[in-house]
This record gives structure tokens, sequence and C-alpha cells, in this order.
């Protein structure tokens, strides 16, 4: 079993801290490690380092190199340019099926909390075994603790020949509050951990049925391959791939998980004060409740706030209600795309 551990996303939610030139999986958020370096050592302590791959975009290959100097070049897989999880993993099965090599990958995400790397390991040795055999596909799921509308979610069915593991009836796009409630209520729903086991060869099978432009482009060996990817759509794997496969499980797995994917995140990783305020940094507070404040710059004084997500960096400064941290992303993206007039 391979590891390739996905590092080539911008993390646009937690903007100002993560920018396109330091994204989030190479900030220290949870530990004094980066999120990338914290995911290469779970893998690192019970694998040898040769199974262990990164993916990741050519304007981060520095960034990885020095955080991971164990990683040989020869083990990261260079995206000519973000395009998102569909094509990063086309071109990671491509990228061993020239090797000729079919060994069952573990394809994962490098931003994750997954404090416990032994119950992580012992789920994907079992997941191993299933996606070893014929066009299986396999999924962690997360047991739900709360209604999270951060999430997709698996919805699954228990099969006696199948052992722990669930066949996936369908896939549950992030819900609204109310659907949520609803969801975790379900009987064998579960978080979408966005970790998948499988071979090269099923990818390559599946792209050839669901995406067969994208692959045929993802095989070209001409001089323009860079520009051919770079036209190449922005899909999910999700989209891509498993919302339509066959042949798709998921292994419940109850350890500590956490994708990291916005700011509240911390409050579930960080102990809060006995008002419910996360203050990172030099913050001062008062009259203030169930708030989050980061600065890693300059002072910050909080007065008779609530629900808030206050987050100061020398990159810009964020202002917004927890209620509305979905939306950062959009923001951001409106903000990048009509820069104001100087």
């Amino acid at each position: 079993m391979k590891v390739v551990i996905m590092a080539g996303g911008k993390g646009l939610r937690f903007w100002p801290r993560s920018v396109e030139a330091m994204p989030k999986q190479f900030l220290t958020l949870t530990s004094h490690e980066s999120m990338l370096q914290q995911t290469y050592d779970r893998f690192r302590k019970h694998m040898d380092v040769s199974d262990i791959y990164v993916v990741t975009g050519s304007s981060y290959v520095s960034l990885v190199h020095e955080q991971l100097p164990s990683l040989r070049p020869e083990r990261l897989i260079v995206e000519p340019e973000q395009r998102d999880t569909g094509p990063s993993l086309g071109l990671t099965a491509r990228f061993f099926l020239q090797q000729q090599l079919d060994d069952v990958l573990v394809t994962t995400p490098s931003d994750q909390y997954i404090p416990d790397d032994q119950a992580l390991m012992a789920a994907l040795l079992e997941a191993e075994q299933i996606a070893g055999q014929g066009e299986s596909i396999v999924t962690l799921g997360i047991v739900p603790t709360r209604p999270e509308t951060g999430y997709g979610y698996i919805q699954a069915a228990s099969d006696p020949a199948l052992g722990r593991a669930k066949r996936v009836l369908k896939f549950v796009e992030k819900p609204s509050e109310q659907r949520a409630k609803e969801l975790i209520m379900e009987k064998d729903m579960y978080w979408n951990s966005g970790i998948f086991i499988w071979k090269p060869s099923t990818i390559d099978k599946n792209m050839k049925r669901f995406q067969p432009d994208m692959w045929s482009k993802l095989w070209s060996v001409d001089a323009s391959f860079t520009e051919v990817y770079a036209a190449l759509p922005k899909i999910s794997i999700d989209y891509a791939i498993l919302e339509r496969a066959k042949s798709v499980y998921t292994i419940p797995v109850h350890f500590i998980w956490d994708d990291v994917g916005s700011w509240t995140s911390l409050e579930r990783i960080y102990p809060k004060d006995e008002y419910g305020n996360l203050a990172l940094g030099k913050v001062y507070v008062l009259e203030t409740s169930n708030s989050i404040i980061y600065t890693d710059v300059q002072k910050v004084i909080a007065i008779g706030v609530e629900d808030l997500i206050i987050v100061s960096t020398k990159d810009g400064l964020l202002v917004c209600r927890k209620a509305d941290e979905q939306k950062i992303k959009m923001a951001v993206n409106l903000m990048e795309s009509d820069p104001p007039s100087s």
C-alpha cells in the first residue's frame, strides 16, 4: 500500500492567514508542525518513507521540499497548475501506471487533524483488502458527532458479506443546518472524510468511463502538456468519479477527525475561555463572548462583540459572523477577481 498526500489546495476559508503564497497545508494551525508535516509524520510512523508520495502544484514544490526534507524528488507528483482533485488524482494515477505500478493507493488530504494514527492505520489496512479486489473503491466514513454543514455525507447500507465495511448508496452534498440535523439521525449516515483507497487501475477504468476527455488529455505527451492541463475543468474527484462509480464502500470509523477546513474548526482543537472565546495571539477582550480572534502581527482589542471571527495578519483583516464563515471563500474569490481601484 502506498500513500499519496494531496497538498495543492489554496485553503481560502482560512483567509487571511491562508493565502495563495502560503496556503493552510503549510501552516502550523494545530501544533508546532504544519498540517502537511503532521500528515506525513502520521504515516511515516507506520510505513517506509519510500511508500509515501505528495501531489502538489508547481508553485509549492519548494515549500514541500523545505517542510519535508526526507521526501525524495521522485516521490513528488507535480501539477502544472491547480485544478481541483479530479485532475490531480487523474495525474496521480497516470504517474503510477506509467511506472507499471498498481499497488493500492491511499489518497488523503494534507490538512486533516487525526490524533490517533494507529486507529487510522488499522482502518486503512482493512480498506486495503477490499480495494485490492476488482474495481472496488473504499472511503473512510466518519461517524458524525454533530449536525455539520461544512462536510459532505455518505449514506451506506450494511452487507453481511462485507463485515464492518458497508456499501455506499449515495453521496450527499453539504447540507443546510436543518438538513444536517435530519441526516445525523438517519441510520448508516457518515461524514465523507475525503480519504479514498483504490488502485491506479481502478481510477483508470473509472476515468475512461466517466471522464474520457479529461483522461485522454491527461495522457497527452506533446510539449504543450502544461497548457493542456491548465485547460482541464476544475472538478472534484467526488463529482468526476465517486458519485457515479459502482463498487464503492465505506468503513465507519470512530476516531477523532477534523478536516480543519475553517476558522470555527479550531474551536474543536483549542480550549476556549469562560465566555466561549478562542483568542490566539496578542488578543485582549472585554464584554466579548463566543468569538474567535486571531492576530500574528499587531495587538487586537475586542469590546462588546459576540459570535464573530476577527483575524488580523500582514495579508489582511477579516471580520465575519461565525454563522457566515462558509461565505469567506466566495468573498475572497470576489476580492481577487475585482481588486479595488487605486
